[in-house]
């Protein structure tokens, strides 16, 4: 569980050269964030459900910074200590050297986690630690940081569970799936992250076709496109926390930027194709992609899902249909999921299919044998991401 990914924290000491460096993300994803830490040539000292630790300093934490897709946040931790009230909140995170982090006429906004008996209401955990960092700057300077809500500058994060108590930097300030290019989100987007993770669960490498039906503001189609062009996903991004942290190197950050444009490919090999039966749908995909600047990757077109094109050959066709949370929506979404099926059976063959529900009973109206189910959350909804293989031949098999 979570508490997992942060009690197994390693102790914080200036003197050594690398910082324990925490990356959060949603239950499920967590095995395809290890593989971004490990590719970015950094160790895996922990893995969880809810998380990555690794170790390294400013310089590796901008670099996960840029280039995590699966990721929410790259927390540096500070101090770790026992905390059985909030005095010991206090007492603790004053003793901080926080000068070195924030500069007396900034901004910090404290976060957190907690599930201490001592507090039923985590903004008040929130509010002694600001205390703890204003009251230190009053003593040692006669200045404070001024504070609120805002996570666009310099963010704290407090993890408290039962005694344990660590503090954090959050060097990423707003989350990691804050890309830049979801200006439209059109109804109930997937989270960028969320779509990261499932596009790398197929597989997909931009060596074949990806199609994308129902593809609604274009989160799974520019994901892929990203990923394929191996194109990093912070890159549209202006602003981060540890920009807005004590020794921000400027410079050090435009290297890493410049470093990792290198790697961009010009050009995928692979055909992206994305379609919805809205207008609003595909506008809001289109000015999306645009804005990520993949828009000439992915031909998008307005269609029912079963209309939707599908090159000759074997490729990957991954859809992600409404789960039927509101009531009296299971009839017709049943006819559409029946409706999969048969698309699958009909004018996928030679592709794997890939269905990402929230709801298995609906799943089981395709009709088909699924040969993988990945679990994954979407918020606190649990889903699955099915995958067939369909083989030709395989509608004459199921018969």
């Amino acid at each position: 569980m979570i508490s997992t990914i942060f009690s197994a924290g390693l102790h914080y000491n200036s003197a050594m050269k690398k910082d324990t460096i925490v990356i959060t993300c949603a239950k499920g994803i967590a095995p395809f964030l290890k593989e971004e830490v490990l590719g970015l040539q950094l160790p895996v000292k922990s893995e969880s459900v809810a998380g990555i630790i690794t170790e390294g300093d400013m310089h590796d934490a901008m670099r996960l910074n840029l280039h995590i897709r699966t990721g929410h946040r790259v927390l540096l931790l500070l101090r770790e200590f026992r905390a059985d009230g909030p005095d010991d909140l206090y007492r603790e995170t004053a003793q901080i050297r926080w000068e070195e982090y924030i500069a007396a006429d900034g901004y910090i906004c404290v976060t957190s986690s907690v599930d201490n008996a001592s507090i039923r209401d985590s903004r008040f955990a929130n509010v002694k630690a600001k205390d703890a960092i204003v009251d230190r700057f009053v003593r040692t300077s006669g200045r404070r940081p001024d504070s609120g809500p805002e996570k666009n500058r310099t963010v704290v994060y407090v993890y408290w569970k039962d005694s344990y108590c660590s503090v954090y930097l959050d060097t990423s300030g707003e989350p990691l799936s804050r890309r830049g290019y979801r200006k439209l989100p059109f109804r109930a987007p997937m989270q960028e992250t969320l779509a990261a993770a499932v596009v790398m669960a197929t597989g997909w490498d931009g060596t074949i076709p990806f199609v994308n039906p129902m593809c609604g503001s274009g989160t799974l189609a520019l994901e892929a496109a990203l990923l394929a062009l191996r194109r990093p996903p912070g890159l549209l991004r202006l602003n981060f926390g540890f920009m807005h942290i004590k020794g921000y190197d400027r410079q050090a950050w435009e290297e890493i930027r410049t470093e990792a444009k290198k790697g961009i490919l010009k050009g995928i090999p692979g055909k992206i194709i994305a379609t919805d039966r809205d207008p609003q749908a595909l506008d809001a995909a289109r000015r999306n992609a645009a804005t990520a600047g993949v828009d000439h990757l992915i031909d998008f077109s307005q269609s029912a899902f079963e209309d939707t094109p599908v090159p000759a050959g074997n490729g990957v066709v991954l859809l992600n249909p409404e789960y039927g949370e509101r009531m009296g929506d299971a009839d017709a979404l049943a006819v559409v999921y029946k409706g999969i099926g048969d698309f699958f059976k009909k004018r996928c063959l030679g592709y794997r299919g890939y269905i990402f529900t929230g709801n298995l009973t609906l799943a089981k109206k395709v009709g088909l044998r699924a040969k993988k189910k990945t679990v994954f959350f979407n918020g606190d909804i649990e889903c699955r991401l099915l995958e067939y293989e369909l083989y030709e031949g395989s509608r004459d098999k199921k018969a």
